[in-house]
């Protein structure tokens, strides 16, 4: 990769707090799985008792079926006569107690489908494709310890298994998340210093220098995108837009960036803007005086990777953002910067996990020379001003991107082992 991913060494992350992105797939080789891959979570079957029209709905697809018990007392229990290729494991909790159910290889702990939730008494179908090897589906229940069933030898495969990988904890990420949050803090003190310039230039009543150092200053926080979350509060007063204020732009609880940049590109006076500026210098230097007290959360690191771009897709492809400056293409060049240190954090974890940074690191190209086209004689093109082919060439950019990213986001998932 290019850019910031060499420069940086590693860690990432956007908004705090525990992820609710519900795992689904397991992802290997870029690309998430379909057909032949592994698919968890996507199907319910339901109560036990629901009767052959539910049956014959799972076993029309023509596959093998192996119905299989989870429960503590007898995890894995029914798996007695293994056969290889594309198959369907039906996972029967006769348990208690909600569990999380794995497909594992006991030797390297490597997950090859994995469901969660499957509440007492229901069923729900796992795909997988299955080559030479051993097996053994570990059982997860809530609030009880993991269980391990009898391991299974798979042997006559003429292909290779479905994807698998081996899982991420918590321990793994704490180092690149530590790391990370020290890049932050020396992003937190350039920001400091940009604001600073910014300031200056309006007290002296050069609007003119003040619109470029409002972009640089800009441009300097949407790289920070993996830490809006842990910034809190300080992330609307610094960032902040008028959405949910009754008074638009001339309410007075709109601050930040994005009030300035109101100001300065809708003619108003210096006058008028040197309290706002005033305060975006309170906030910045309050958040990098706070920012070593403040801990990220290991556990969300690798969702943020995605989540940037997500973001960026919503907020800046659309111009909901655009306050007057047209740069919302400049903003979305910095929040892939951003992408890339995350990922340059997470690469160690990725090497050994996907088989895909390749094409990961072919498309993070691909999209930034696309956002680096819409730039001329140092000016931006508004994204209201691109034509159809060029918006549809930066959206298919940023969506195929996001896709690659999503996978990311799958692997590194914490997962549970005990």
């Amino acid at each position: 990769m290019t850019g910031v991913f060499d420069i940086e060494p590693g860690p990432i992350s956007p908004p705090a707090g525990p992820s609710t992105r519900r795992r689904q797939v397991l992802v290997a080789g870029g690309a998430v799985l379909a057909a032949g891959a592994v698919i968890a979570g996507v199907l319910t079957a339901g109560s036990s008792g629901h009767g052959r029209a539910q049956h014959a709905a799972v076993t029309s697809d023509g596959l093998p079926h192996t119905s299989v018990e989870v429960s503590p007392s007898a995890c894995g229990h029914g798996w007695s006569r293994p056969k290889t290729g594309q198959q369907v494991f039906d996972l029967r909790n006769t348990s208690s107690a909600a569990s999380e159910v794995d497909l594992t290889d006991p030797r390297t702990g490597a997950v090859y489908g994995e469901i969660e939730g499957l509440a007492p008494g229901t069923a729900r179908p796992m795909q997988v494709t299955l080559g030479n090897g051993t097996y053994a589906f570990k059982c997860l229940p809530d609030d009880a310890d993991a269980v391990t069933g009898p391991t299974v030898q798979v042997t006559g495969a003429t292909g290779k298994s479905g994807p698998a990988a081996v899982p991420v904890t918590q321990q793994d990420l704490i180092p690149l998340t530590l790391s990370y949050q020290k890049w932050i803090q020396a992003r937190t003190v350039e920001l400091a210093k940009k604001t600073e310039a910014l300031s200056a230039a309006i007290d002296r009543g050069d609007l003119r220098a003040a619109r470029a150092a409002w972009l640089s200053a800009h441009l300097v926080y949407e790289r920070m995108g993996a830490a809006y979350g842990t910034f809190g509060a300080a992330d609307k007063a610094i960032n902040g837009t008028t959405a949910g204020l009754s008074g638009g732009v001339h309410d007075t609880r709109f601050t930040g960036f994005h009030r300035i940049e109101y100001g300065l590109w809708h003619s108003e006076p210096a006058g008028s803007l040197r309290g706002p500026a005033d305060r975006l210098v309170k906030d910045v230097r309050a958040l990098r005086d706070n920012w070593p007290q403040q801990r990220m959360d290991p556990a969300v690191l690798g969702l943020r990777a995605h989540e940037i771009l997500e973001n960026t897709m919503q907020s800046e492809l659309t111009g909901r953002t655009d306050y007057g400056s047209g740069t919302n293409l400049a903003t979305a060049r910095a929040n892939l910067d951003g992408t890339r240190v995350l990922l340059g954090c997470l690469r160690p974890l990725l090497k050994t996990r996907d088989t895909g940074l390749t094409l990961l690191d072919s498309s993070l190209n691909r999209t930034q020379q696309t956002l680096d086209e819409q730039q001329h004689d140092g000016r931006w093109t508004p994204v209201a001003q691109l034509d159809r082919t060029r918006r549809e060439r930066v959206n298919s950019a940023v969506g195929a991107l996001l896709e690659q990213l999503a996978d990311v986001a799958t692997l590194t998932d914490v997962r549970r082992t005990a």
